[in-house]
This record gives C-alpha cells, sequence and structure tokens, in this order.
C-alpha cells in the first residue's frame, strides 16, 4: 500500500513540476504590464516586418539616446513588442519570481492532499488502476 502511495505521488509531483515550467503567453502578457512594460502593436506591414525579424520571446537590451530599454518581441502570439526601462525589467523579474514560487508552493499543497487521501479504502478500481 505505501509503495502505490509513493508511486501516485511521484506521478502528482512530476506532472505538477512540469506545468510549472512553462509560462502562457496570456501570463506573460500580464505580467509585462504590470511591471509598467509599454505594449506596441505592430499595425502596419512595415511594422510587422521589422517585429518578425526581431529575437523572439526573449529579452533584449537596446540603448538608445543613451538610455537603456528592454524590449520583448512576440510576433506570433499578440503581434507586438514590448518595451520598458530597467526598472520595469527588474519589476517584471520580481512578478516572475512571485509567480513561479506561488505556482510551487500551489503544487506542493496539492501534493499533500493527494497524499492525505486514503484512496485505499475505496477498494480496487479494476485492471490498470491499482
Amino acid at each position: 500500500m505505501l509503495r502505490k502511495s509513493l508511486v501516485w505521488t511521484a506521478l502528482a509531483a512530476s506532472l505538477a513540476l512540469s506545468g510549472c515550467a512553462t509560462v502562457s503567453a496570456q501570463d506573460r502578457e500580464d505580467m509585462l504590464t504590470a511591471a509598467q512594460f509599454t505594449r506596441k502593436q505592430a499595425d502596419t506591414p512595415a511594422k510587422l516586418a521589422k517585429l518578425k525579424a526581431m529575437p523572439q520571446n526573449v529579452f533584449v537590451y537596446q540603448k538608445r539616446k543613451g538610455a537603456r530599454y528592454y524590449v520583448y518581441a512576440d510576433a506570433a502570439g499578440c503581434g507586438c513588442l514590448y518595451v520598458g526601462n530597467e526598472t520595469a525589467y527588474q519589476h517584471y523579474q520580481q512578478i516572475r519570481l512571485e509567480k513561479h514560487i506561488a505556482d510551487e508552493q500551489l503544487a506542493a499543497a496539492e501534493m499533500q492532499q493527494d497524499v492525505a487521501m486514503d484512496w485505499g479504502m475505496w477498494g480496487p478500481w479494476g485492471p490498470g488502476f491499482y
């Protein structure tokens, strides 16, 4: 019985942690907006062509007129780019870290809840379920 519980716990942990590895496009957009990045839509063919030529879904450091900027291009998703200064970038990193910690805490709570459930009391579930 203990072995079955350990197998289910390991399976639940691997599924939960694999979901934490990626951030959805909507989550990323929300975090960029919350961090005070400015969204610039590629609303002309020339802007769209320029956007597609940029490195996608990564931050690119730019220096323009003596000021530092971080640019995040997403041609396939929103068809836009996000531009922010050093403060916005640091704020984004903090938000991202807080989200990662919250996701890990949720995954741990779900695993603890699953372990606490006495699945054995229900008896066999049929072939392949025990």
